[in-house]
């Protein structure tokens, strides 16, 4: 059995996951000895790109165009050019209640959102991670709180289902991250 190493899905066979798409492994090219066949017959010419006599077919019609001669420009008075007459001399006044300046600052700044996120794949709610638990998609870039229970506690025991301290893709303490490589602590 092949084992997804973002969404933990098991499938029987191929090289991308069956749920997220994930790309499983990939194989290099095995080499194989090629041996030529006697009674092949070789299609290369000998001798190459040499040059070939060819003649002109007499009922051959040339789709080549003959050069255009000098024409003389006329001027077409009934065409429209899109230009318009001089606008003259107009007024220009202000706009009375008009507002071009921003508003004044109150000093508070609008705080990032925190809490669970939502999958916009699935609809799976999530506390923590930058990938899905349920269909291994990543998740929206809004950095969200951290749970106080699990900053209070110490690192989980080894094998214990936990997150990434690097990029927070759920792993197992005491393993190397399947998304960056980063060993996840585990208690000893």
């Amino acid at each position: 059995m092949i084992i997804c190493p973002v969404c933990e899905h098991q499938q029987a066979q191929g090289t991308e996951c069956e749920v997220c798409g994930k790309k499983l492994f990939t194989t290099a090219p095995v080499a194989v000895p090629v041996t030529r066949l006697a009674e092949l017959e070789q299609t290369q010419l000998a001798g190459g790109r040499a040059p070939v006599q060819t003649a002109a077919i007499p009922d051959l019609e040339l789709t080549a165009q003959q050069a255009v001669r000098e024409v003389a420009v006329q001027p077409v008075p009934e065409l429209d050019t899109g230009r318009s007459a001089a606008a003259g001399n107009v007024m220009v006044a202000p706009v009375q209640d008009m507002d071009t300046g921003r508003a004044m600052s109150d000093g508070l700044k609008t705080a990032a959102p925190t809490g669970p996120v939502v999958c916009r794949y699935c609809r799976n709610v999530q506390d923590i991670g930058n990938v899905c638990d349920r269909c291994g998609m990543r998740l929206p870039k809004a950095r969200m709180a951290r749970p106080e229970a699990s900053a209070s506690s110490g690192p989980p025991q080894a094998g214990e289902r936990t997150s990434c301290p690097k990029c927070h893709t759920p792993g197992y303490a005491g393993r190397a991250c399947v998304t960056c490589s980063t060993m996840i602590p585990a208690a000893e």
